[in-house]
């Protein structure tokens, strides 16, 4: 049964570890209910959910439609509603840009049905608990983690950054369709430290030698401003670009 408290959720995709779980904090601190998610970090994802105290953890593969329709239907069963919706998962690869040949059919479809279509249909399947956010005391809101890669010629890979562009493209198309009642944001990361990007000497030498900033994002930079989107009662449809300023040189 949901329960009468009348916090507002989020559900935070992708949210075991890095971007996600930052995220996943920083609204349990501006007092929000949080569903902590993953593809296949169940231990993971459940102590993350006791530690969080406000939160449950909840399985599924976002590259099946039928395991994205069961995920926010009961994301929006544990407490009766659903306010903020965070499209952090995504998956990438490491393919030289020079090489075409490398980047397959197989690749492209596997980016694109992750980083695109499966937040397109979260969304989707979201759109009428977040509607009523409004009548809850709320209000709709969908932030989209991109990425730098989708907005300058640069990242993992070609496909990767395609599919960026891609969901940089659908935010302002979705901020247009869905309003008023939903907002509809990215935060567009470049560089972030994390365990996954250590070994990435050139990037990291890249963003401490010309970024204005002088160094990486940290997960929590990145938490900042999506909370900084979740809480704004105004803008839809933005970019916002958290790459410590390197599009600037």
């Amino acid at each position: 049964m949901p329960e009468t408290e009348n916090k507002p959720v989020a559900l935070v995709t992708g949210s075991t570890s890095g971007i996600g779980l930052a995220v996943a904090r920083r609204l349990v601190r501006e007092g929000y209910r949080v569903v902590i998610h993953s593809r296949s970090s169940v231990s993971a994802g459940l102590e993350i959910a006791k530690e969080l105290g406000s939160a449950n953890y909840l399985q599924a593969d976002l590259a099946q439609q039928k395991d994205r329709t069961r995920l926010v239907r009961e994301a929006v069963s544990l407490w009766g509603r659903l306010d903020v919706l965070v499209n952090n998962a995504g998956i990438s690869g490491i393919i030289p840009h020079s090489d075409l040949k490398a980047a397959t059919s197989e690749i492209w479809h596997e980016l694109y049905e992750v980083n695109v279509v499966a937040a397109f249909h979260l969304i989707s399947e979201a759109e009428a608990s977040l509607r009523a956010a409004a009548s809850l005391g709320s209000s709709g809101n969908v932030v989209n983690i991109s990425s730098h890669a989708g907005v300058r010629p640069k990242g993992a890979s070609i496909p990767y950054a395609a599919t960026k562009a891609a969901l940089n493209h659908m935010t302002r198309l979705l901020a247009v369709s869905l309003a008023p009642d939903i907002r509809v944001n990215a935060v567009a990361p470049g560089l972030v430290d994390t365990p996954l990007t250590a070994d990435w000497t050139v990037a990291q030498d890249l963003w401490r030698t010309r970024s204005p900033m002088r160094r990486p994002a940290t997960p929590d930079d990145i938490a900042q401003a999506v909370a900084m989107l979740v809480e704004s009662s105004y803008l839809t449809g933005e970019i916002l670009l958290s790459d410590g300023g390197l599009n600037l040189t």
